[in-house]
């Protein structure tokens, strides 16, 4: 059999008809076809025979055998074909070459879809499938399966051949957009409909793979290049301007004309090429990275940069290890200028050390604040940059300043602005505020927090029992901010302290009966009234320069020795007292040899010739050195520290291994001070001895827990 359909039928828009559409709305689709040519005529031939006898022969098939006959009729015609898709594509070809008139185009662009009009006789298969009237009960059948061979046509043959050069007249005009030329983008969006519509259910199978796929290296390629011609030349700054324009050219053009689905996946490579694969290189650049950023305080272009490699898988890490670097480097050198300078002043014998101390704290302060306003503002408080900055700002902060440890020092700084009469209660009270504010952030650095805290206990209990404390409030207020900051473990102790001042006596007879209450003489003062030759002057003395002083209203000289039997005091405390009263600013008494140092052989005698403008003087002992016994003091409550946690790890465990002990033991306590191995070592051999671990007899290095 042969048959013939001269037809040429043009689709608006895919053709689908339902189940429940009549045979009279089908015949009407036909013959409203804008296409039809003139004679609206079919001309069929089936063999010898007429339509009348094709449709009587089919008639008297049983449905399937019509179904199959009509379906083999259909599959071999040879010019099947959606009319749609090829008037589309020849006028979205005519608005390319108009578009390209004025360029010189390759032989691939101009033939894009332009010879892929079929010819001017298209069998209409659904002429057909109405001429011979099949029975109602498959017809439907018959027009969905004529359809989707009309779809396959379309995909495996005509689209397979012009898709290469649609893509790449696509992406020509892309790259051409890129480079600042103007191009109508409406015709690119019509051209990618093409990809998308012809994918059917799964609309973007073939856009992915014939088209996004293609333009994502495409991408890559194009920034690639410009990448290498940018990054030599450019600064760093200059660099990441470019960038940023860039990703924001990309998102317009993906919202313009792409579909939806490639916005993420374009934005996504193109940060890969420009940014990622250029990272270090970009923020080590010599002149221009993020060392001069940070040193010139260039907030702008480091709020850029963390918005551009925020996006970046990542793409902070490295960024945050060279703030850290900048960090310690920047404080090792400030570190170095202020020691060289302090040891400039005690070469000089200028022992202000109250000064020395303010002048440091003031530079760490304002060090700290300029890096954390970076991490704040820049870095929009990123976890990754407050690492970085404590990190950092640990390995100078704990290093010894002019002999003291970080801990010592910081302790008598806080003493010092506390104290009545300091540089910083001049300033007034909101200066202390802030002050208290910003040297609890610093102290947060500290890695022996427990030896601050025993320094601050003992420096608290001398302004409090000396009544040298500026204001109470403002002693409150900084426990406040310590305890914020480390708990209320770490300022118990000083917080008693305020509860016990008026009550201190009371409480250990009535409540505590069995507790021995010892007297702190040397803290104690008195008043003494001098009748010197020139004039009486009163002295502001302690408990004990006061003893000694009216061991010379009977006579006029004592030996030390005379002096240690008569008060009963131990020898270094005597020797600290006769200083302040022979060898110090004030000298109420005459020493026996005349020289800086007591010794038990001196002799000492009374000086009614002393003299000085003011009628009441305050006579200072010389400072304590204290700092041993504190040592000692803080070593022997971190031993209890490492027991009780040795201890509690291994009632939670009972079975533990000698490395995963001290870890889990230096984890424990990293808080308050980082504990030494060697110091864990020897509490575990202690615990042993006292029965509450013991070692594994098979394998030593595993410790089990004795109830």
């Amino acid at each position: 059999m042969s048959c013939t359909l001269l037809c040429c039928v043009g689709f608006s828009k895919p053709v689908s008809f339902s189940s429940t559409n009549s045979r009279e709305n089908k015949v009407n689709w036909l013959k409203n076809s804008t296409l039809r040519r003139e004679s609206n005529q079919a001309t069929f031939k089936l063999g010898s025979s007429s339509l009348a006898d094709a449709q009587k022969r089919l008639h008297c098939l049983q449905p399937p055998a019509t179904k199959t006959f009509i379906f083999n009729r259909l599959r071999g015609d040879k010019y099947i074909l959606s009319q749609r898709h090829h008037v589309k594509l020849r006028a979205q070809t005519e608005q390319v070459q108009d578009s390209n008139r004025d360029q010189t185009m390759s032989s691939g662009e101009n033939v894009v879809i332009q010879g892929y009009w079929v010819g001017p006789d298209i069998e209409d298969g659904w002429g057909y499938i109405e001429a011979t009237q099949p029975p109602d009960d498959y017809a439907d059948e018959l027009y969905k399966g004529y359809e989707k061979l009309v779809n396959d046509y379309v995909t495996t043959k005509v689209y397979e051949k012009i898709k290469v050069q649609v893509r790449n007249v696509i992406l020509s005009l892309i790259d051409r957009e890129r480079e600042g030329e103007q191009i109508d983008r409406s015709v690119v969006k019509n051209m990618l409909s093409m990809f998308v519509e012809l994918g059917g259910e799964t609309e973007t199978k073939l856009y992915e793979t014939d088209f996004e796929a293609f333009m994502l290296q495409n991408t890559d390629a194009y920034y690639s290049r410009k990448a290498s011609k940018h990054i030599s030349k450019d600064s760093c700054v200059d660099y990441l301007l470019m960038a940023e324009e860039c990703l924001k050219k990309e998102k317009d053009r993906a919202t313009h004309y792409l579909h939806s689905s490639s916005e993420s996946k374009l934005i996504e490579k193109t940060q890969h090429v420009l940014l990622f694969r250029h990272l270090n290189q970009i923020i080590e650049k010599e002149n221009s990275g993020i060392h001069i950023m940070l040193r010139d305080n260039k907030i702008e272009d480091l709020s850029r940069m963390y918005r551009l490699f925020k996006k970046i898988d990542e793409g902070l890490e490295p960024v945050a290890v060279i703030f850290k670097k900048h960090v310690t480097s920047t404080g090792l050198a400030l570190f170095k200028e202020i020691e060289d300078a302090a040891k400039s002043k005690q070469a000089e014998n200028k022992t202000n050390t109250s000064l020395q101390e303010q002048a440091y704290v003031n530079k760490v302060i304002e060090f700290h604040e300029k890096y954390l306003s970076y991490c704040n503002d820049c870095f929009m408080g990123d976890a990754n940059f407050h690492k970085a900055l404590k990190e950092g700002f640990e390995v100078f902060f704990n290093k010894e300043i002019a002999g003291m440890s970080c801990a010592e020092f910081f302790s008598t700084f806080c003493d010092t602005f506390l104290q009545k009469g300091s540089a910083v209660e001049k300033l007034g009270y909101d200066a202390i505020e802030r002050t208290i504010e910003k040297v609890a952030l610093l102290l947060a650095y500290l890695q022996e927090k427990d030896l601050f805290a025993e320094f601050s206990r003992k420096k608290l209990a001398r302004r409090l029992l000396s009544d040298r404390s500026s204001n109470l409030e403002h002693e409150k207020q900084f426990l406040s901010k310590l305890k914020q900051q480390f708990g209320a473990y770490f300022t118990s102790k000083m917080e008693g302290m305020f509860y016990c001042i008026d009550a201190f006596k009371t409480f250990y007879k009535c409540k505590a009966n069995s507790r021995k209450l010892t007297w702190i003489f040397s803290l104690g003062g008195c008043n003494l009234i001098g009748r010197f030759d020139s004039k009486i002057i009163e002295l502001q003395v302690s408990t004990y320069q006061a003893a000694t002083l009216l061991l010379f209203n009977t006579t006029d000289k004592l030996s030390f020795r005379d002096i240690a039997t008569e008060l009963k005091l131990p020898n270094e405390e005597l020797i600290r007292v006769l200083h302040s009263l022979s060898c110090g600013k004030y000298k109420i008494l005459l020493k026996q040899p005349n020289a800086k140092t007591i010794c038990h052989s001196d002799v000492f005698e009374f000086n009614s010739k002393f003299t000085d403008k003011m009628r009441r003087i305050k006579i200072p002992l010389p400072h304590i050195e204290e700092k041993k016994k504190v040592i000692e003091d803080v070593d022997k409550e971190r031993k209890f520290s490492i027991d009780a946690a040795l201890v509690r790890i291994m009632k939670s465990r009972k079975v533990l291994g000698h490395q995963q002990l001290v870890l889990e033991c230096v984890q424990m306590l990293n808080r308050m001070f980082k504990p030494d191995f060697k110091v864990i070592k020897k509490r575990i051999e202690d615990l042993i001895l006292r029965e509450y671990l013991a070692r594994d007899e098979e394998n030593p290095t595993m410790y089990k827990y004795l109830a």
